[in-house]
């Protein structure tokens, strides 16, 4: 797998159209290739930042999330929430690289996906073609942030090794991989997490990519995120504090 990261320039609020910044810097794209975008630049294309100094964070956390445990709950002080079930810190709202804004996650960001997807396989001819946006999050018991995906378009986002033979002819039973959560970790690897100033990535060479001509479907789409009792770690999340958030 090959991810090569694209230099912009720096976004703010005064850029207001995604695809003219992906028709100013995504200048090819191979066929069965990923494009890879921050969700952070589609927030402020979209207009989803608001001024410091017009909230507080804890106000927009609680607005924002789906379920929040209180930050007095936290020893970092942070939120720790549910964000279209995403377990993410303080609802993926970001200070950093924002200048002066608080920067909130982007909306409805599968119907984007679909319509990046249809719009790359226009403009550069081609038939498989993958999107995938992607925020940073923390993985439980391990240090540092991670890549994950937001939403994907393009191809399928499990592969599934259930009723298949290992190495040693044993049949496994539930093993799936996340396909679009890892290739979300690649590329916010190689993009990174400071001044970089590279919010898109291209993915190519990556055979273990079942790409798909259909936009997601009802069905894959609830396949990816699981409700808290049929998590493996239900018993843990079922344990915390949540308050309901959400009071738009």
């Amino acid at each position: 797998m090959i991810v090569k990261a694209i230099k912009t320039h720096k976004i703010t609020t005064d850029d207001t159209d995604l695809f003219k910044i992906l028709d100013q810097y995504v200048t090819e794209l191979p066929e069965k290739s990923v494009l890879a975008i921050t969700s952070k630049i589609i927030a402020i294309t979209q207009n989803r930042v608001v001024k410091i100094e017009e909230s507080t964070k804890d106000e927009l956390v609680k607005r924002e999330s789906d379920f929040y445990i209180p930050r007095e709950e936290n020893k970092y002080d942070v939120y720790v929430t549910i964000k279209d079930n995403i377990l993410v810190g303080s609802a993926g709202i970001d200070e950093s690289n924002s200048n002066g804004h608080f920067v909130l996650w982007p909306t409805d960001t599968q119907s984007l996906a679909n319509n990046i997807c249809e719009y790359l396989k226009k403009r550069f001819k081609i038939e498989n073609v993958g999107v995938v946006i992607t925020d940073s999050h923390n993985v439980p018991l391990q240090y540092g942030s991670t890549g994950v995906s937001i939403s994907h378009s393009g191809f399928f986002s499990i592969n599934s090794y259930i009723d298949k033979p290992d190495l040693f002819g044993r049949i496994m039973h539930v093993s799936k991989v996340n396909v679009a959560d890892s290739l979300a970790n690649s590329a916010v690897f190689e993009m990174g997490e400071g001044a970089e100033q590279t919010p898109i990535a291209v993915v190519t060479d990556i055979p273990n990519v079942r790409f798909n001509s259909l936009n997601p479907s009802e069905k894959e789409l609830l396949l990816i995120h699981l409700n808290i009792e049929n998590d493996m770690f239900h018993k843990v999340l079922e344990s915390a504090p949540w308050v309901k958030g959400g009071d738009k």
